[in-house]
């Protein structure tokens, strides 16, 4: 089974755009949770300028399904996920004034870096994932690390989609089973759609979870929340 987790960046984008509460995250979140999503994820970023650290330690006691929380590990957000706890940390190599993820680790550079932070996180109970390129190379060392899962970095695979599916998919299938056989769970995440998600999910071997918020929300402009996320939730089946 693979889960799908939904990103409400956008839902605090929106919200903070007018300095009130509505829409309200919080209700959002648990709405998501009502319509069959199996988990919430957010990115909390150091200017807040969309989910704050005041929305991540409130929703640690509203929801009800796995919370994930991605993030570049300083220690502002260490101490924030170390505090809250969630199910799963997800970590980014982000600049802090990036507007989304635009890549996966150097694994190998930053190896020492990433042992000290899965460590850190194990200890406070947390499973990990590491976001990465389906590379081999970056795969296995992120095994190493002791992570627990990686996130396959997913916007070459849908940047290639609409002109060669296969070719496009292929790099994500090696990279699952190399995962899958160096004992990581696999996740994916980024520019994943109705438009191309069935496909990704049919031809992958291993895919524990699919996190997804942009296109999910902009679909839900036209479709509505509960009709988008059970479309997404058919994707997967």
């Amino acid at each position: 089974m693979t889960c799908l987790s939904v990103n409400i960046n956008k839902i605090a984008t929106l919200r903070n755009a007018r300095g009130a509460n509505n829409p309200d995250v919080e209700k959002v979140a648990t709405d998501c949770e009502d319509f069959g999503a199996q988990g919430i994820t957010v990115h909390p970023r150091p200017d807040e300028r969309h989910i704050r650290r005041s929305d991540v330690l409130a929703l640690r006691s509203r929801l009800r399904t796995e919370f994930n929380i991605e993030g570049y590990p300083d220690e502002r957000f260490m101490d924030l996920v170390l505090r809250v706890r969630p199910a799963q940390v997800t970590l980014v190599p982000d600049a802090p004034d990036a507007i989304t993820s635009t890549g996966g680790w150097d694994v190998n550079t930053n190896f020492d870096f990433l042992c000290s932070i899965v460590e850190r996180l194990h200890e406070g109970g947390i499973r990990v994932s590491i976001f990465v390129y389906p590379k081999e190379e970056d795969i296995r060392t992120a095994a190493r690390t002791g992570a627990d899962r990686i996130e396959l970095y997913t916007k070459p695979y849908a940047d290639m989609y609409p002109k060669d599916p296969e070719a496009a998919v292929a790099p994500y299938v090696a990279a699952s089973k190399v995962a899958h056989n160096c004992g990581l769970g696999v996740n994916a995440g980024h520019d994943l759609s109705l438009e191309n998600l069935a496909y990704f999910h049919r031809a992958m071997p291993y895919l524990n979870e699919v996190s997804i918020g942009h296109a999910l929300i902009c679909d839900a402009l036209y479709l509505g929340l509960q009709t988008t996320i059970q479309r997404y939730l058919d994707c997967l089946k």
